[in-house]
């Protein structure tokens, strides 16, 4: 997640075709071999999850003589530009875990999920995040891992100051006052950095209604972007005039504070509050750091919606292999499978099925993720089904720090932000 989730590396298989190879399962030779490009969660070569598919391809390929799957590995920095060489050069892989699937989907190049998955299978997904996987009505995007948000905040802190966590951003700015006080260095860690500001940003949006009606997001009901709507002007004016000028966010301005920077600091015990999704628990207890997790909280202390982040998985036609596809995507999304990638990488399961064992479950490594699961259910996803959200998303990530700089202008930034957003739309739409 990108963004949104965090240490993640990728999976990419060989270029080339999928190879249709001669002779009979008695020979030991392969009908069919799918290549594979998918996302990889570890953070070393210890955990790297090319360990999680090479054990799941051996198994599902003890049972499915006739298929062979290859896969191999890259970070995520560089694996949307990998998969997008391959499809380039007229060798799209068999299948994709990447960040972003609505380019490739308007451009005809995937199988929709319904021409692959059982019907079992497809009416396990989440059903948010099966919607946030159509494109023009039709799911082509496949979730795969998932995270939300929830404030973290530094038990020992608060214990010291006596205080309680936030539900209400005056909560939220009265206690980062105390903690300044204290000398608390990143009273309320603000990262609008160009690392993955579009997820802040859209905490924050989602946050920002007045008696409970909860803010707009980056899109409306229908999908018309509101970047600055008169909610989102407001939550960016109070962050401004009631955190970052008041000195509560900590020395680097959050326009250069990246999410990585906040995470590595709260973990060294200089930050009183953050915002952050799982991955950040690992991160702290290994260094040690005490520390509670409670829902976001907003402008009323009932906001409508958390965000959520999910990857996606997606297959391309280009091979015409949509049976064999078909088939180990079916074995992919078994709630044993969607469970052992979730509990080895700290993300959230993408099914029902796996979500509800989780939630159930009061062993250690799914118990930490109760708060998120919680949030999941009502979360809210960046509109990914746009083809436009890519240019839209950069655009947010390198301006959307000025709008909380001394002397910015909120409601200028969210207008040029609106305006790119509006442009990116038309021209995706006219293509």
């Amino acid at each position: 997640m990108r963004r949104r989730t965090a240490g993640m590396i990728a999976v990419v298989s060989a270029m080339g075709m999928t190879a249709i190879l001669g002779g009979c399962g008695s020979t030991g030779s392969s009908d069919v071999t799918l290549r594979l490009v998918a996302a990889d969660y570890g953070d070393s070569p210890a955990n790297s999850s090319k360990k999680y598919w090479d054990a799941l391809v051996k198994a599902y390929e003890a049972t499915h003589s006739g298929v062979k799957v290859e896969v191999s590995v890259y970070s995520w920095n560089d694996v949307d530009r990998k998969v997008k060489e391959m499809v380039d050069a007229g060798h799209a892989p068999d299948l994709a875990q990447i960040g972003a699937y609505a380019d490739y989907a308007a451009a005809g190049k995937l199988y929709a999920a319904s021409d692959l998955l059982s019907i079992r299978t497809q009416a396990d997904f989440l059903s948010q995040l099966a919607d946030a996987g159509q494109w023009n009505h039709t799911q082509y995007g496949i979730p795969f891992a998932a995270s939300t948000r929830v404030l973290f905040y530094n038990k020992t802190m608060f214990e010291s100051a006596g205080l309680t966590p936030p539900s209400t951003w005056d909560q939220l700015a009265a206690d980062a006052k105390v903690l300044k006080d204290k000398g608390v260095k990143y009273p309320f860690a603000l990262p609008l950095g160009p690392e993955e500001a579009q997820a802040e940003t859209m905490q924050w949006m989602l946050s920002g209604g007045d008696g409970g009606s909860g803010g707009t997001g980056y899109t409306d009901d229908i999908g018309t972007y509101t970047i600055d709507s008169q909610q989102n002007v407001s939550t960016f004016t109070w962050l401004k005039d009631d955190l970052v000028d008041k000195g509560l966010t900590g020395p680097v301005a959050p326009g250069r504070l990246n999410r990585a920077q906040a995470f590595a600091a709260f973990a060294d015990g200089q930050v009183g509050m953050v915002n952050g999704h799982p991955t950040l628990i690992q991160q702290a207890e290994q260094k040690g750091v005490r520390f509670g997790m409670v829902p976001t909280p907003s402008r009323s202390g009932r906001a409508r919606a958390s965000m959520g982040v999910t990857d996606w998985m997606m297959a391309f036609k280009q091979n015409g292999h949509a049976e064999q596809t078909g088939d180990f995507l079916n074995y992919v999304y078994s709630q044993k499978n969607v469970l052992d990638f979730s509990r080895t990488y700290g993300l959230l399961p993408v099914t029902s099925s796996a979500s509800n064992v989780m939630s159930a479950s009061n062993a250690a490594p799914d118990k930490a993720l109760h708060p998120f699961l919680d949030e999941l259910a009502t979360s809210e996803l960046y509109p990914v089904g746009k083809t436009s959200w890519a240019a839209v998303s950069a655009a947010v990530k390198q301006n959307i720090g000025q709008a909380v700089a001394p002397g910015g202008n909120p409601a200028g930034v969210l207008t040029r932000l609106q305006a790119t957003a509006t442009a990116a739309d038309s021209a995706a739409s006219a293509n």
